[in-house]
């Protein structure tokens, strides 16, 4: 007779923070401790467009109301979503025939449109306007038979959904290592276009890269990287040479957030960290560190912020000296869809989405 062996889970127990006079001791800090926060950071236009989007249609036209895929990269704002009644589905043919699908911030396809059509489904399009730019550029190049260049990490949904305006005149560049790979018909009609949630300094190689092999390739009308990614670029970049620490809320799975990361390093942060909650930064961070960074990705609350604040003020961190590199004060109209509900029904509470307008608890 045979025995199996069985493997039985132990059970999770909560990690015991180590409190600031252990962290002192592990390794002392000369020197005052603070935090340099960015300024931008958290919140951009599209963003918060969208989340209110999602939260003013569940108010009009009450639960469920579904949205295909993340409506933004984050857990919290998410799992905040969810808990007032959106169902997120991976795609349309989740829906119930008939029912509403609010469609995300960053984008779709002209054939994931199309099957919510075919579907009889209701929709609303909360796609950023600075990625719906990026979409009408590649429809006007691929009608002019141009090859495009689309720089962006492939199977991201707002790759899928450009590419798939012109899925025979794109091809995917996924950074500087695959420039040796491209080939064009044409190099005199070739332009690039990018990703807009991309680390600036790595699409600029990739373009400097494509550029040496094609010298007559185009940019864009305008800049693709979108304003809020490059803001918090440029913040983190000012702070990082100053840091021994930074840390980047955000979610994995949010491209601008973790480029942060990235950008903190690479600009001379001893060390660099994202977290999507407060309680998920290792105090251990913490040893022989003096200064420490704080940004937040574009599809992150405040109140998450507020939250690292806190903890880091527990172990000495109080003094918070804000970092601003730019101010922000774009504003973008909720998606027609939703503005012509909101009037029917006399509701002018929220009309637009952009930074400063949301609360902060």
């Amino acid at each position: 007779m045979t025995s199996t062996a069985v493997s039985i889970p132990m059970p999770t127990v909560p990690r015991r923070r180590r409190s600031p006079e252990e962290v002192q001791a592990a390794a002392p800090v000369t020197g005052p401790k603070k935090v340099l926060l960015a300024a931008p950071r958290g919140y951009c236009a599209g963003v918060d467009r969208a989340v209110i989007a999602v939260e003013k249609a569940l108010e009009h036209y009450g639960p469920p109301v579904y949205v295909r895929k993340q409506i933004v990269h984050n857990v919290h704002v998410v799992s905040s979503l969810e808990e007032q009644g959106a169902i997120f589905v991976e795609e349309t043919d989740e829906v119930p025939e008939g029912a509403l699908v609010i469609f995300s911030a960053h984008g779709v396809s002209p054939a994931v449109v199309q099957s919510a059509e075919d579907r009889g489904l209701r929709t609303i399009d909360a796609t950023c306007p600075l990625v719906t730019k990026v979409h009408r550029e590649a429809v006007r190049f691929a009608k002019e038979d141009y090859d495009i260049l689309l720089i962006g990490h492939e199977g991201h949904e707002e790759v899928e959904g450009t590419a798939g305006e012109a899925p025979e005149h794109i091809q995917i560049i996924n950074g500087p290592h695959e420039v040796d790979k491209v080939t064009v018909r044409n190099p005199e009609k070739t332009i690039w276009l990018s990703q807009t949630t991309l680390s600036v300094d790595e699409t600029m190689e990739t373009v400097r890269l494509l550029k040496d092999r094609f010298p007559t390739l185009q940019d864009p009308p305008s800049d693709d990287i979108c304003y809020a990614t490059t803001n918090r670029q440029v913040a983190i970049k000012k702070i990082a040479p100053q840091a021994d620490l930074v840390i980047v809320v955000g979610s994995a799975n949010s491209s601008n957030s973790v480029r942060l990361v990235e950008v903190a390093l690479e600009y001379g942060a001893k060390s660099s960290y994202r977290v999507d909650f407060a309680n998920e930064v290792d105090e251990s961070w913490f040893e022989g560190v003096a200064t420490v960074g704080v940004t937040s990705g574009a599809s992150v609350p405040e109140v998450l912020v507020q939250d690292v604040l806190r903890l880091l003020a527990e172990y000495g961190y109080g003094e918070v000296q804000e970092v601003v590199t730019a101010e922000e004060d774009l504003l973008f109209s909720l998606p027609k869809e939703l503005r012509a509900t909101l009037k029917e029904a006399g509701d002018v509470s929220r009309a637009l989405g952009g930074r400063g307008n949301r609360p902060t608890s």
